[in-house]
């Protein structure tokens, strides 16, 4: 016989590190050159006037200035025409 009961395994006990996605600077604020807009998982915001697009669709500046905000019309692989969130660059 076995001198200590059978145990169950525990298998829910590893949790990942979180992302920390999301908004970085909202619209109006200033911003310097490199400085992180929005991190994402794909383009859900579009990358639009003096910023970039990263290899994970991190958004970036370009130039420094303020960050704004704009809706844009873009048409689809489908040819359906829908509203995306795209941020510029702005000098002031």
């Amino acid at each position: 016989m076995a001198t200590t009961k059978a145990a169950g395994t525990a298998k829910n006990l590893n949790d990942s590190n979180p992302k920390y996605l999301g908004v970085k600077r909202s619209d109006g604020q200033k911003v310097t050159i490199g400085e992180i807009i929005v991190r994402q998982r794909g383009t859900a915001i579009l990358p639009g006037k003096n910023t970039g697009l990263g290899k994970d669709h991190t958004i970036f500046s370009r130039i420094a200035g303020h960050v704004k905000f704009r809706s844009a019309r873009k048409i689809n692989f489908d040819g359906k025409t829908t509203r995306r969130a795209v941020v510029d660059i702005v000098t002031n």
